[in-house]
């Protein structure tokens, strides 16, 4: 279970880096931005699921309170993304890039803490 779990988190990563990079570099939010944004949050709230399965624990530690607030914010961000999406509005498409790299730089923290954490 905990290379699935490696997998999808790896995947959630790809997408949402696809995502929020093609979005930064493309000047508008498209709908395939937003298919990257709630894929990678399926993929890493699959994983962040089978990853408390393995580990069983209630601890809580910098990791597991960030992973949780990534997952909220990205949820958060995929949602408004579509709210934008179906507006319509050419400005507020342009201008979303800004908070889809905040997001995404925050997901950054638990990713990284959590690949840190089961190396050592």
């Amino acid at each position: 279970m905990l290379v699935f779990s490696v997998v999808l988190i790896t995947l959630a990563l790809i997408c949402y880096s696809i995502g929020v990079w093609s979005e930064k570099i493309q000047g508008s939010l498209r709908a395939k931005h937003l298919v990257f944004f709630w894929l990678g949050f399926i993929f890493d709230s699959s994983s962040t699921l089978i990853m408390g399965i393995i580990s069983r624990s209630s601890s809580v530690s910098l990791h597991s309170i960030s992973g949780i607030a990534a997952i909220l914010l990205m949820l958060l961000h995929a949602v408004w993304a579509s709210i934008v999406l179906l507006s319509g509005k050419e400005e507020k498409k342009k201008n979303f890039s800004r908070f889809s790299i905040l997001v995404w730089c925050l997901w950054l923290i638990p990713y990284s803490t959590g690949a840190v954490m089961n190396m050592l």
